[in-house]
This record gives structure tokens, sequence and C-alpha cells, in this order.
């Protein structure tokens, strides 16, 4: 990983799309601080359009679209987009599958909770799962006391047993049935709404992340960027980012913001 630094400033310019991860990316100490919010808006203001691709649920999805200065957002790893057009005052939701489907699993996964509950000590079902419409969330690190890795690394063998995917976050465990994730669904959100071929387009969007949630993203995206704090799951990350921040967390999202923002070749003022 080279340090975000080395990002070469003319590919910062040319950005038209940053995808950011949330959890200890967007956020520090699970808080959207002032700085990475402002961040978001000077970024829209430079004609950057910021897409959230995240874990978590539908519920707060919706909410950023229609709050947050973003674009679109990609929820629970890729079960989903939603866009809010604000001029139409109008959401656009769009799933992987359908809603019976969804169900179905649903019910799986309500089944596979009560399971690992009981047998991974110190974990819970995570406390947004109400919100949730395609996933199951395990917290290991959110509302409950901090767990080690291999507590989370138990929890994805007892998913991937039962035949669910699983990811680890830097404070849950994802598990779903279904062939989608963060990547597929980024996709389908760009064929869709932006009319946008990503495969002929790298050149145009970043990623930044912080976890191995992310690593499909990190894996296609050669101009993907981890905040420092990626460096707890190297181990873990078959393809590690292309770049690092020097500060962790929301801190690190800033850095790489305002090194993108300060690029001679960006022709449009992020303001002030």
């Amino acid at each position: 990983m080279h340090p975000v630094a080395e990002f070469p400033a003319a590919r910062a310019g040319a950005l038209s799309f940053l995808l950011t991860d949330i959890d200890d990316t967007l956020t520090t100490d699970g808080r959207l601080g002032a700085d990475a919010y402002r961040a978001l808006e000077r970024l829209e203001k430079a004609g950057v359009a910021v897409v959230p691709v995240t874990g978590r649920p539908a519920g707060w999805c919706d909410l950023v679209a229609r709050f947050w200065p973003v674009a679109a957002v990609v929820g629970e790893n890729g079960a989903f987009y939603f866009r809010y057009d604000r001029k139409a005052h109008k959401m656009t939701r769009m799933f992987w599958t359908d809603r019976a489907t969804i169900d179905f699993a649903r019910a799986r996964l309500a089944t596979l909770a009560v399971e690992i509950t009981t047998q991974v000590p110190g974990v819970a079902v995570s406390a947004d799962q109400a919100f949730r419409i395609a996933d199951l969330a395990i917290d290991y690190r959110e509302d409950v006391a901090p767990l080690p890795h291999m507590a989370a690394e138990r929890v994805v063998a007892l998913l991937e047993a039962a035949g669910a995917n699983a990811k680890i976050s830097s404070i849950h465990v994802n598990g779903w049935f279904g062939d989608f994730d963060k990547l597929s669904m980024t996709k389908v959100l760009f064929a869709e709404v932006f009319a946008i071929d990503i495969e002929k387009s790298l050149d145009r969007i970043a990623f930044i992340g912080d976890s191995p949630n992310d690593g499909p993203m990190f894996a296609f995206f050669p101009l993907a960027v981890g905040v420092a704090n990626i460096r707890e799951f190297a181990a873990d990350l078959a393809t590690p980012p292309s770049y690092v921040t020097d500060a962790a967390s929301g801190a690190g999202f800033v850095e790489f913001a305002e090194h993108l923002l300060a690029s001679p070749y960006r022709t449009t003022s992020a303001g002030d």
C-alpha cells in the first residue's frame, strides 16, 4: 500500500465518483464528525459524486440517501441501492432479488442468529437488525464488549457452514443468502442510474474503506484507498488497497478528500 500522498494528482483531478464505506471510514468511534460531513459537502460542490457502499441497514440507508450530500447509497453489503431525486422528491429502491426470496432468507437467518449467539460467547444480534431487510448483522465490537478477531471468524464459519455468505466489518459480521456483494450492486447502480459501465470507467472512480467486507472493492478498483485502520485487517485481505492514509477512520477520509480537492487538475471549486 502506497501513502495516499502518492495518489496521482492528475487522477485525483479527473475523479467523478468516490465510493466510500461508512463505519470506521467516514465515522470515528461510531460518530460522523463535522469534518467528515463537511468533506462530503465539499466533494459534492467540486463535482465528485459520493456514494456510500455500506453494510448498514435499509432503514439507515433511506436516511443517508435523503439527508446526506450523496448521489446514492448501496446498503446491506449489496442487497440494494437507494437513490433520492431531490427535484422530483422521489426515492428509488432497487433490490437484488424479489421480496419473497428475501423473506425466505430472513427466516433462515433468524434461525442462524439464535444458533450463533448461543455458540459464540459475547456476540449479539446487532442493535440495528430491526432496520435490516436482507441480511443478518452479528455484533462483535459495536455495542458489546470488544471481542478478539477469532470470535468474528467463528461467526463466519457458522454462517458459511449453513450456506450463507459472510463478511467481517470493523464492528459486525454480516451474513446473507444470495449472490450479491458490495461490488455487484455497485455495478448495477452505475449501469441503471448513471448509465456508466464501471469496467470502462475505472480512471473516474475511487473507493475508500477499512475492513475485509470491502475486499471485493479493493480488488476491483485500481484507485482503492484504505484508511489507516485497514492495517488491522491486512492479513484478511487477498488484495489490499493500492493506497493508505496516514490518519485513521474519519480523519483518514478527510485526508483523502483534501488530497482530491487540492489537485491542480480539478476544474470545479469545492467552495468553503
